[in-house]
């Protein structure tokens, strides 16, 4: 028996190896900044979020775009990975989805979580990537930016925390996407 007791190992779910490898990946090569602003997300459902998201991004292209070998690439489509229950399902289009919509399309994202079925394809495409602990309570966290995207959103019931690529991002750039989610939601 070692000093640290009995060990249990555990081998981590694919989903688990997958958000591992894009963890360490991001934080190894993205030179990432925040940026928080006092939102009320208390009283907003995710699918309002997701919306606010989308429609964030079409106004800041900068934010909705990836820095990729060197270059700045702005993203014509705003597709939301929503951060669920160990998944990152991808809500395409979320600019031009309402909110009910969107509802609808999370749910049937829920069951198939629920029943083990969800796809790969079905978390495929995100441009950008939105977190949100509202719900638990959560007043204020930040999330890591996901390869291939410029920034990535962390919701709490009083603070959204804009994580930016400084490649590709400025503080001002950070700050509209933050304005323009907040008057959304």
């Amino acid at each position: 028996m070692s000093a640290k007791g009995a060990v249990e190992t555990i081998e981590p779910t694919a989903a688990q190896r997958t958000a591992a490898r894009r963890v360490a990946e991001a934080k190894a090569t993205i030179p990432d900044f925040q940026v928080s602003m006092a939102v009320d997300a208390a009283l907003s459902d995710l699918a309002s979020l997701v919306a606010a998201a989308g429609h964030a991004l079409k106004a800041v292209p900068s934010v909705n775009g990836a820095y990729v070998d060197a270059k700045h690439q702005h993203y014509e489509r705003a597709n939301v990975g929503v951060v669920l229950d160990g998944a990152t399902p991808t809500v395409i289009d979320a600019d031009a989805k309402t909110p009910q919509a969107i509802a609808a399309e999370l749910a049937e994202v829920r069951s198939a979580l629920e029943a083990g079925t969800l796809t790969a394809a079905a978390q495929a495409n995100a441009t950008f990537t939105l977190a949100s602990l509202a719900t638990a309570g959560v007043n204020q966290f930040t999330t890591i930016i996901t390869p291939g995207h410029a920034a990535a959103l962390a919701i709490g019931t009083t603070t959204a925390t804009l994580s930016a690529d400084a490649r590709l991002v400025t503080p001002a750039d950070a700050a509209a996407f933050l304005t323009t989610f907040a008057a959304g939601i």
